[in-house]
């Protein structure tokens, strides 16, 4: 069931990451500021894989790591937190933060689904050479979204660095 319910805005749906390029959050919450859309951000923690799939409640995960699984999930969704509130400060966007688990690409695609989201935004892969071993081993989750999805995909690219082309 959706969580979007009578004349509530359908929600988009962007995937964040730490560290990732600022133009994925600023292009968002402009598009969401002028659609009046509420945002739904979503951290996919690969290192965990999904056991169970509930809309209603949650979903259940067990983790590649479960020594130090808790302790870093809660650190690095506080840091994804603490960004997200200081790119939607002043804006008046309704936000939410969601972590998920297992393959980024389909945990969005999940995701978007049960909020029954208007689009989905996703920033392109970094650049350098560990980053394109990574996409050319795990797949690229715009790839992946762009063919199995029923919603728009926004890909933002980072901002050509001075001296880059």
């Amino acid at each position: 069931m959706s969580e979007n319910s009578g004349n509530s805005p359908a929600p988009l749906v962007v995937g964040v990451v730490p560290g990732q390029h600022p133009e994925v959050l600023q292009t968002a919450a402009f598009l969401a500021k002028s659609l009046a859309a509420p945002l739904v951000f979503a951290y996919v923690d690969e290192a965990s894989y999904l056991v169970e799939w509930d809309p209603a409640r949650s979903a259940h995960r067990l983790s590649l790591h479960p020594d130090a699984d808790n302790a870093r999930i809660r650190e690095t969704t506080q840091e994804l937190r603490s960004t997200l509130e200081a790119g939607c400060a002043n804006l008046g966007i309704e936000w939410s933060l969601r972590t998920l688990a297992g393959d980024p690409a389909r945990a969005i695609g999940r995701l978007s689904a049960d909020v029954n989201a208007r689009m989905i935004v996703v920033g392109t892969p970094e650049r350098g050479m560990g980053h394109r071993i990574s996409a050319a081993l795990n797949g690229s989750v715009a790839a992946w979204l762009s063919h199995h999805q029923e919603r728009p995909i926004l890909v933002v690219p980072a901002a050509a660095q001075a001296g880059r082309k």
